[in-house]
Order: structure tokens, then C-alpha cells, then sequence
């Protein structure tokens, strides 16, 4: 009996003891510090695609002279000016895809199409083309070019104020300028001799070529719904001039190389206005 009662009362102390230092083990597991959650990763954030359509207020960079050749001997070319000349060509468009690197830094990369027409006309003192003696010549000249750009863009956003932000940016790239052909609508004037038919139009080659691009930008954009943005800007562009046009048929079976009349290069200033989607 006195063995039951001693053993029973050691069980009860060793419990006693123990159970502080599990409550103390439960302690340290419901207080031990959190451990760091991971986070998702959001793949592809930042991606956008862009379209938008620009208006010319003020285009330049057509040929203001070109070359008449004789064939001597010896041979020569003598640079003549145009009486007037102009470029027409209001309306482009370009397409895009970006990315925002930060929330205040993103680049894209643009393809930019262009087209227009380049006007001219011109006096000579001369008969046209089996004109009759005494008479002289004039024409109109009438030219369509084509562009196609590939730039690269980098913008840099001033933050967002009631969704607006406004931007500026720059951007470099390469665009093929496609003239087509010159024709040269020729018309007698009559002088000390009488005009007899009318002269044939002459027609002459256009040029093609690659050439370097940039561009500065500014503007603002708007946060219409969610994912997308109404972008108003305004952008200079400078191409870098290049051949317009080559010596018409006659010139050529005569000896005449080369280009007959360069441009200098098309300068375009244009109000912007586009469209921006994040992907994601």
C-alpha cells in the first residue's frame, strides 16, 4: 500500500513539472517569427502595343535644282533651279510594340509609313524638244515618293497627374525612301516663233534608298480605361537627303551619269495622336 502511494505521488510531481515546460515548447512554436512568403512573379509586365496616326503642319526636303547636261565636247552639267517646288504629303502612320522599364522610363520600336508628292516646274529659255526656233519651254514636274521607317524610341515619363502624364522622347532609326517616277508634263511657249504640236511628256527614274532617321518628341498622355491610353504628342523627324531622280532617256543615250536631281532631305514636323495597350 505504501509502495502504490509513493509512486502514484511521483507520476503526479513528474507531471507537474513537465507540463510548464511543454506549455513553454507551445510558447516558442506559436510565437516563433513568420517565414518569409514568396512572391509571385508577374511574367511579361510592362509589355505594350502602340498605333498612331500623324498630321504634317510643315514638310520640306524636295530637290530645289537639277542638272542639264551637254554632251560638248567636252561634257558638262550645269546645275539649274526649279521655279517652284514643294512637297504634299500630310497624313502617316506607324505601329509598335514597348516596354516600360520603370514607371518613369520605357522604349519601343515602330514601324513608320509615309507617303506624299513632290511638285515642281521649270522655265528654259530653250525650245522644248523639237520645238519650233524662237519659242521657249516650260514644265511640271510631278513625283511620289513613298517611306518606310524603322526607328528606335526611348521615352522618359514626368509622372502622372489625375491620369495625365505628360513626356518627352528621342528616337533613331533607318527609312527606305521609294521616289517613284518623274514625269515632266512640257509645254511650249510661244515667243518670236509660233508653238506647232504639243511636246511629249518626258518621263525619268526615281530613286531608292536607305537613310538615317531621328526624331524628338513631346507630348501628354491620357489613362482612358483601364489597360489603355490616349496619347497626344507632337514629333520632328529629319531624313537624311539622298538621290530624287536620274537624267531623262535622251540625257542618258547622250552620256549623262549619275543623278540629276538630289533632295535635301525631308524634314516633317506633326501633331500625333495614338492609341497605347498594356499586354499584361
Amino acid at each position: 500500500m505504501f509502495m502504490r502511494i509513493a509512486v502514484t505521488s511521483s507520476i503526479l510531481a513528474l507531471t507537474g513539472l513537465a507540463a510548464p515546460v511543454l506549455a513553454a515548447d507551445l510558447d516558442e512554436i506559436i510565437l516563433a517569427p513568420e517565414l518569409p512568403m514568396t512572391q509571385p512573379v508577374e511574367v511579361g509586365s510592362g509589355w505594350y502595343l502602340r498605333g498612331d496616326l500623324g498630321y504634317s503642319v510643315d514638310r520640306s526636303g524636295g530637290a530645289t535644282s537639277y542638272s542639264i547636261f551637254s554632251a560638248g565636247p567636252p561634257a558638262s552639267y550645269t546645275a539649274t533651279p526649279f521655279t517652284s517646288a514643294m512637297l504634299d504629303g500630310d497624313w502617316s502612320g506607324s505601329l509598335g510594340v514597348g516596354y516600360h522599364f520603370t514607371d518613369y522610363f520605357r522604349g519601343d520600336l515602330t514601324f513608320d509609313y509615309a507617303k506624299g508628292d513632290f511638285t515642281g516646274t521649270t522655265t528654259s529659255a530653250t525650245p522644248c524638244a523639237g520645238g519650233a526656233p524662237g519659242t521657249s519651254c516650260a514644265s511640271t514636274d510631278t513625283q511620289g515618293f513613298k517611306q518606310y521607317g524603322l526607328m528606335a524610341n526611348a521615352y522618359l515619363d514626368l509622372g502622372t497627374f489625375a491620369g495625365f502624364t505628360p513626356y518627352v522622347g528621342a528616337g533613331a532609326g533607318m527609312t527606305r525612301v521609294n521616289w517613284g517616277p518623274l514625269n515632266s508634263d512640257q509645254r511650249c511657249v510661244p515667243g518670236g516663233g509660233a508653238c506647232g504640236a504639243a511636246p511629249a511628256d518626258i518621263v525619268s527614274a526615281g530613286s531608292e534608298s536607305w537613310r538615317f532617321t531621328y526624331a524628338l518628341m513631346a507630348g501628354m498622355s491620357y489613362d482612358i480605361a483601364k489597360d489603355w491610353k490616349l496619347d497626344v504628342g507632337y514629333k520632328y523627324s529629319k531624313i537624311r537627303k539622298g538621290d530624287q531622280f536620274g537624267f531623262d532617256p535622251a540625257s542618258i543615250t547622250a552620256g549623262a551619269q549619275g543623278a540629276r536631281a538630289g533632295d535635301n532631305g525631308f524634314e516633317n514636323h506633326e501633331i500625333r495622336v495614338g492609341l497605347r495597350y498594356s499586354l499584361w
